[in-house]
């Protein structure tokens, strides 16, 4: 299995960005607010999104963006390939949390995306 995360898989399309912030549903779990819809594209496609009034530094926002992508890129296939979601993660918190926690947060919300 390759672990990969292709220009397909990011959302990208303002189109359908605003339809999914528009017409879709969320939960929260710590450390993100998930955005999901599902959607009749090839392939499930993810957002990521960090708060620039939060983490003023490009520096800080990359970071976490960076490893908030590491994280789905290695455990995307626990979400199935039944159904092909639009999802955005929003990152919440005040400050940058390690590589381990995200890591284990974004597991949990990939296996609540998947029992929807």
């Amino acid at each position: 299995m390759k672990f990969t995360f292709k220009k397909e898989e990011r959302l990208s399309s303002k189109k359908q960005i605003e339809e999914l912030f528009a017409k879709g549903s969320y939960f929260y779990l710590f450390p993100f607010k998930v955005v999901y819809l599902p959607a009749n594209t090839t392939a499930t496609q993810v957002l990521i999104s960090v708060s620039a009034r939060t983490f003023k530094k490009a520096v800080d926002r990359n970071l976490i963006k960076r490893r908030i992508r590491e994280s789905y890129r290695l455990q995307k296939h626990e979400l199935g390939h039944e159904k092909n979601w639009l999802i955005a993660y929003i990152y919440t918190p005040k400050k940058i949390l390690e590589s381990k926690i995200i890591h284990q947060k974004m597991l949990l919300a990939l296996e609540k995306l998947k029992s929807l």
